[in-house]
């Protein structure tokens, strides 16, 4: 395969990075505001480089400098979704600079001029304007793009977690490979071997392996709560006043234990809170570890989020974690990157856009 030299904007603590480096590909910097991603970034992925920079601070010439004289460019990235969100979506986004973001995504794609470009994202960015300019705006330099709402554990992820997926290329169609499973991997398969720990405790060979504490009143209800099931199982005492009210009704995903025959529910930067949503243990009485929040994020067991010697923080970590891109999704990416590749009949510095921009949209069911 032509060697392949991607930057990775908005680069957190390096999923989707790790997941390309997996396959193959040289990541040569990752960027990111966000200081406490750099030392999973560099140290998981070697020989990737972090930069703390505000991509608006970016221009066309910083990225030419981090390739330099590679063969095929790639500019991949996922900017801060939160006001795409779901959660979000009771709020006016364009309040939010976060949404001008995708705007210096394309802006740093039109200075650079990169051979392809991968985003990833929620899924309810599809429908936004934002999005749309962004496509246009790629397809007005010359890529083919597609863009998918994908099932992530169809692609190995052992998580419920959809994520739009854009692809753009200027050396013809570009999409993503077909999904790699038809069956989804567990919460028993992935996390099931850990050692038992308690509500607050931890595995001393392993720092990420613990568990925030629990109080009294969340003790008896995680005790009371059966795995798939709901607040609505315990007895009324252990109910909340807020879910006493009809309001409450609208939220059953809190207080849940995950199934251990099933994927777990979509990680978020909240996953080391039982009361979050569905994020206590199927069989143990706490929520789940931070190791077992980053595994179900398909990052490698070994992958290390902090060092030896700083505290724990759940926070932070958690909010690295949350926000990732899962590690298999990038690995499906890079394959997609891959077999784009090899299926060009003439070597890539040749091939040029013939200006037909196509764009698709299809959901991977």
């Amino acid at each position: 395969m032509t060697d392949v030299t991607c930057v990775d904007l908005f680069c957190g603590a390096g999923g989707l990075t790790h997941g390309l480096v997996l396959e193959g590909i040289d990541v040569v910097a990752g960027i990111d505001v966000d200081p406490a991603c750099k030392y999973p970034f560099e140290e998981n992925n070697q020989g990737a480089r972090f930069l703390k920079k505000d991509v608006r601070e970016l221009r066309g010439e910083d990225l030419d400098a981090l390739y330099g004289k590679s063969g095929i460019r790639l500019l991949a990235g996922c900017a801060p979704c939160q006001p795409f969100s779901t959660y979000a979506q009771r709020y006016d986004i364009k309040r939010d600079h976060k949404w001008s973001l995708l705007d210096e995504f394309s802006r740093l794609a039109e200075e650079s001029q990169p051979d392809l470009v991968t985003m990833e994202n929620v899924p309810s960015l599809a429908k936004n304007d934002v999005f749309l300019s962004f496509v246009e705006k790629l397809q007005r330099l010359g890529y083919w793009t597609n863009h998918a709402i994908v099932d992530c554990s169809k692609y190995g992820v052992p998580q419920t977690r959809r994520r739009l997926v854009l692809l753009a290329s200027k050396h013809g169609e570009f999409r993503l490979i077909p999904p790699t499973t038809t069956e989804p991997r567990t919460v028993r398969q992935v996390i099931g071997h850990l050692p038992e720990i308690p509500a607050g405790g931890n595995w001393t060979e392993d720092p990420l392996h613990t568990a925030s504490s629990l109080s009294e009143i969340n003790l008896q209800r995680i005790r009371a709560s059966k795995p798939g099931g709901t607040w609505r199982d315990w007895p009324e005492h252990l109910v909340a006043a807020c879910h006493r009210a009809k309001t409450g009704r609208t939220y059953p995903s809190v207080y849940g234990r995950m199934e251990w025959e099933k994927p777990s529910p979509t990680m978020t930067t909240q996953c080391h809170g039982y009361g979050n949503g569905r994020f206590g243990h199927p069989s143990q009485d706490r929520a789940i570890s931070l190791r077992e929040a980053a595994i179900l994020q398909s990052f490698p067991e070994t992958y290390k989020f902090a060092a030896r010697h700083e505290d724990v923080s759940f926070s932070v970590l958690a909010r690295l974690i949350g926000n990732a891109v899962p590690v298999e999704l990038g690995r499906a990416v890079a394959k997609s990157v891959k077999m784009h590749l090899e299926s060009l009949e003439v070597a890539p510095e040749q091939a040029v856009c013939d200006g037909k921009s196509r764009y698709t949209e299809a959901l991977v069911s």
